[in-house]
């Protein structure tokens, strides 16, 4: 501390006074409390970390600061928050949890919206599978399942004596039922939402979490949809696509994607609304695409692929009447060709 100066008691360390161990340690308890349900234990363990020393409460003041809203942010001091981000991360070449770690050292408050969830995918850390950003997987289970998941995904899965189960985190996946040969009787297959549960009635069909609901579609067999807070299933079929959310199921509008095409590693379909389609291409790239009002409506249709979000960009800004504007590598603006 510099001569001349003392803090008073209980007032916050400047930022570069909390160890990185120390904050690791608080998001390590972010991370345990957020996507789990804390046990008396593990909360009487977190209040023993938390009062153990003044720079854990201090960690764990600066975690929470993080949780303000992102969008609530001025769209400049947003962009220079990713602009410093972006910098240090190339210079530390730092993964991940350490961009976050920057992000708290830095008090830059980017929690509430995409920001973090690009940055940290916490429900990976509680998954038996997940993917980053940008990647796709596929996975065989031992009953001869296959599991496709899509970018920034996560799953968990129980093959018991009386059921197979998956557990759907975060993402999407296409899940193709395997026959399992090592029971006489096959066993029910199941997949969890936090929304409702879905049995596979011998199939091949995609699920996707959205805000407040996830949205089956099936391409072969059906699928039974209940949702968490009870009611009537519902069965969707071959070409349908439908709403979960944890007390209906609905019928979902068409929007002209294909809703499976991104197995194939692209966006594809007909009439589709240039918001929808940037809306999938930000899924592939950290940080956000934002679509202006002004073109939002324009219809395209084609294939665009999704392993190089920027060429994709390029190729929309040459066939359609708008302007890509990149103000950082996560900061896009898509306008009207003839705005400025």
């Amino acid at each position: 501390m510099s001569a001349g100066f003392a803090r008073a008691p209980g007032a916050a360390p400047p930022q570069d006074e909390i160890p990185p161990t120390v904050v690791d340690a608080a998001i390590d308890w972010a991370l345990k409390l957020e996507f789990n349900r804390p046990t008396p234990a593990m909360l009487q363990a977190f209040e023993e970390w938390r009062q153990a020393h003044a720079l854990h409460a201090h960690a764990w003041q600066r975690m929470q600061s993080l949780r303000q809203d992102f969008a609530a942010m001025p769209g400049g001091l947003a962009r220079n928050a990713l602009q410093v981000v972006e910098a240090r991360r190339g210079a530390a070449r730092a993964g991940r949890r350490q961009a976050f770690r920057l992000l708290m050292l830095a008090g830059v408050a980017v929690t509430g919206g995409w920001a973090l969830r690009d940055s940290l995918g916490w429900q990976h850390l509680t998954a038996d599978a997940a993917t980053r950003v940008g990647e796709q997987r596929t996975l065989r289970l031992d009953d001869g399942t296959v599991l496709v998941l899509n970018t920034d995904s996560a799953v968990s899965f129980e093959m018991a004596a009386a059921h197979r189960r998956v557990v759907l985190r975060r993402g999407e996946i296409m899940v193709t039922t395997g026959p399992d040969p090592d029971f006489a009787v096959r066993r029910p297959f199941w997949v969890d939402t936090p929304f409702g549960a879905m049995q596979a009635l011998g199939t091949r069909f995609v699920v996707r979490l959205e805000d407040g609901r996830a949205r089956v579609s099936v391409q072969d067999g059906a699928v039974r949809m209940y949702p968490v807070r009870g009611g009537d299933g519902v069965t969707a079929r071959v070409g349908e696509s439908w709403w979960l959310n944890d007390r209906m199921v609905k019928v979902a509008e068409q929007s002209g994607l294909r809703q499976d095409a991104w197995v194939d590693g692209v966006i594809a379909g007909q009439n589709m609304r240039m918001a929808d389609v940037l809306a999938e291409l930000s899924r592939y790239r950290s940080g956000r695409i934002v679509c202006d009002e002004g073109v939002a409506d324009l219809r395209v249709s084609g294939i665009y692929h999704v392993r190089d979000t920027d060429q994709a960009l390029r190729f929309l800004a040459q066939t359609q009447p708008v302007r890509v504007t990149y103000h950082t590598r996560f900061w896009v603006v898509v306008e009207p060709a003839s705005a400025h």
